[in-house]
């Protein structure tokens, strides 16, 4: 499953490093929360992996960016934890950020309201009494 979501870095968390228990391999770890910009705006925690912390650590607050990951749950001792797990990280226009496409609300509200004209100059003509 891969979502994609847009939204301005608010905070970036320190790199995370180790070595794997059963593989005995390095690994490291970073995260950063996103703000999405909408009516009720949502702070979003993700994790990025391997190679993919070099360009958490190049973000930088305030930026906006498009963020491509996936979802995945796992239990532990009867409980269960989701992580949102970033695999793209894009730099975003503060434009697109918003969702709008297409026309501008105004020009939409100009267009019917000269609509109204015209049907209430036509049916001033027409009385019907």
């Amino acid at each position: 499953m891969a979502l994609e979501i847009t939204g301005k870095v608010v905070r970036l968390l320190p790199e995370q490093t180790g070595k794997s228990a059963k593989t005995g391999n390095d690994w490291k770890k970073g995260g950063f929360v996103i703000e999405t910009e909408s009516n009720f705006p949502k702070k979003i925690c993700f994790t990025a992996w391997g190679d993919l912390t070099a360009q958490v650590n190049s973000l930088k607050e305030g930026q906006n960016v498009k963020v491509s990951f996936d979802i995945e749950s796992r239990e532990f001792n009867d409980k269960w934890y989701t992580d949102a797990k970033a695999w793209k990280i894009d730099a975003a226009d503060s434009q697109n950020s918003t969702g709008q496409t297409g026309a501008s609300p105004s020009a939409h509200s100009e267009s019917v309201a000269e609509a109204a004209s015209q049907s209430t100059e036509e049916s001033s003509d027409d009385l019907p009494f």
